[in-house]
């Protein structure tokens, strides 16, 4: 955090230096996948050795998700062909909005601007051989969407599950949950919170992600079931593709 002098924000511990959420998945199939843009992105993809990415998934269209999506030029520019970008009809109206430059009819190309293929999540779809299941959640007063790629889930800014959205969740090895703090957020899952959902859900483990300053990484594990862990910059995880 700016201006803090807190434990974990002075921890020389390096899972206690996080960046924007955001994960990266690559699929059987060699596709790779990127769910959401943050504001991070280009240092990420620079620590990570990103190279390629052939499809992006967006969560909502607050900043610290959709931020970096002028980023995805470079890509372009990799892979010589458009972004394929699948968000809910509202995320989509907001990066219209909030980049418009992107879409003016008299933007450069050839690298001035994303080349981007927009594409309304009404359903489960495909991106190569994967299917990709939507999952609709609440923050606060918003609909979301997280998603389901075989035996993971990612659920990120997230503080209620609809009950219609539980079936979607059924038989995961591997949830991945918003749980923000120990105190009560209006948009956000605390950590006591998100334990509880995560034991109902009873996914084989559980990740905690988008998580503040105030859950230091090895004490919060220390303290958290069997099977329950905060999720760190960096993290590599494989899981069943179905």
């Amino acid at each position: 955090m700016i201006g803090c002098d807190c434990a974990v924000c002075r921890s020389s511990d390096p899972r206690d230096q996080r960046t924007r959420p955001s994960v990266y998945l690559e699929l059987n199939d060699g596709l790779r996948v990127l769910v959401d843009t943050t504001p991070d992105l280009r240092s990420q993809a620079l620590r990570h050795d990103i190279r390629r990415v052939d499809a992006i998934l967006f969560t909502h269209a607050h900043a610290d998700h959709i931020m970096g999506l002028d980023e995805v030029r470079r890509f372009n520019m990799l892979t010589r062909r458009a972004m394929p970008v699948f968000a809910d009809a509202r995320t989509l109206a907001a990066l219209r909005r909030t980049f418009g430059y992107v879409f003016d009819s008299d933007a450069p190309r050839g690298g001035g601007v994303p080349h981007l293929q927009l594409w309304t999540i009404g359903g489960p779809f495909a991106i190569g051989r994967q299917e990709i299941v939507p999952v609709p959640i609440r923050h606060g007063s918003w609909h979301i969407l997280g998603f389901r790629v075989g035996g993971l889930a990612y659920l990120t800014d997230c503080n209620g599950i609809p009950a219609s959205s539980r079936p979607l969740l059924d038989g995961l090895d591997c949830l991945v949950l918003d749980a923000l703090r120990h105190r009560p957020h209006p948009t956000h899952f605390t950590l006591e919170q998100a334990v509880v959902v995560a034991r109902e859900i009873g996914a084989r483990r559980t990740l905690f992600t988008h998580i503040a300053h105030e859950l230091g990484h090895d004490a919060t594990c220390a303290s958290l079931p069997d099977g329950m862990a905060l999720a760190h910059d960096g993290l590599a995880i494989e899981v069943p593709a179905s």
